[in-house]
């Protein structure tokens, strides 16, 4: 039986930050799909806010809370700017990146790279956490970073950190390899070590410690908060958006996602209309995110293939939805 503190985590279920993915349109596609579920920005660096178009970076919709905000960085003084940005925006949570392995993201001094320099990660956080008042502050990182495999590695980041006050940390089951591997490999042959994060929380009871990599079903999920506190999924959540469908029900003791798949189409055309009419957003570049609504039903080839038409950009998405249930109720050509 899960204890309470357990049950009302705000970290008990999550989709991870994901570049070029999770942007606004696809957190309001997956917010119409589970009402609960934490949502996480793509990485933002501290740059891009300090130098660059902070409406641009941090515009959400309302509807989309629970919604995190991930950074990345590693001066103190920026990620405390960000941080208090970040807040006076209204993001229910800062999240510092401690995990992305690409090499873009080493040369800014900041992912994975940073588990190599705890004292660093623990004085960001330090400043982050002096500037927001009402906010958590997490860490998202790997277990290790190269060949450095053992335990007490990660077990030393986490003491380092939490002594900052950092209270949650979000672990990634596996190695990040800062050199021969792309990101896309660093998602897939390091091994999965699921072992090292239930002893995380062993370790540190008092902290909340979510687990992500590798995780795809509602039960495998179930398995690891048996372990957990929390369970944060990513490209399953993107690729196969419908496995959210029963997450309220299951993992927080609430009703039942009502919509259809079709009510949530429909939600996204209402949306996409808006979004075109006050801010001129193509409905293609929003419709990508829900290629995959309907995985694994007859059809679904063919209607992601009418969504995905460029010739077809001059209709609204209203005209485009009826157009891809009219292919999708057709039998295929022999």
């Amino acid at each position: 039986m899960h204890d309470s503190p357990r049950l009302t985590s705000p970290w008990r279920t999550s989709v991870a930050p994901m570049m070029d993915w999770t942007d606004r349109h696809c957190r309001y596609l997956h917010r119409l799909i589970s009402r609960h579920t934490l949502l996480y920005t793509e990485m933002v660096t501290t740059g891009a806010l300090i130098h660059g178009d902070v409406e641009r970076h941090l515009r959400y919709n309302a509807e989309e809370h629970p919604v995190a905000l991930q950074l990345g960085g590693s001066e103190a003084a920026d990620l405390a700017h960000c941080a208090r940005l970040g807040e006076q925006w209204g993001y229910d949570e800062i999240n510092l990146n401690c995990g992305c392995p690409s090499e873009r993201v080493q040369r800014g001094a900041f992912g994975a790279c940073l588990m190599a320099e705890a004292g660093l990660v623990a004085d960001g956080v330090k400043a982050m956490l002096d500037a927001v008042q009402r906010v958590p502050v997490t860490v998202k990182h790997r277990i290790g970073i190269d060949r450095i495999e053992s335990y007490e590695f990660v077990r030393d980041f986490i003491g380092t950190v939490s002594e900052a006050g950092c209270r949650v940390f979000i672990v990634h089951a596996r190695n990040a390899w800062l050199k021969g591997l792309s990101p896309k490999e660093n998602r897939e042959i390091p091994p999965l070590r699921y072992e090292l994060v239930h002893r995380l929380k062993q370790e540190f009871p008092q902290l909340t410690i979510a687990i992500n990599g590798g995780i795809t079903t509602s039960a495998q999920m179930q398995a690891q908060l048996d372990h957990v506190d929390g369970v944060m999924v990513g490209r399953e959540a993107y690729h196969n958006p419908w496995v959210m469908a029963d997450w309220d029900e299951l993992f927080y003791d609430s009703a039942a996602q009502s919509l259809s798949r079709e009510d949530v189409e429909a939600r996204m055309c209402d949306y996409m209309a808006r979004q075109m009419a006050e801010h001129g957003t193509p409905w293609h570049t929003m419709a990508r995110h829900m290629l995959g609504l309907r995985n694994g039903l007859p059809g679904a080839r063919r209607w992601r293939q009418v969504w995905s038409d460029h010739r077809l950009r001059h209709l609204s998405p209203q005209e485009v939805m009826v157009l891809a249930h009219q292919e999708r109720s057709e039998p295929l050509p022999v």
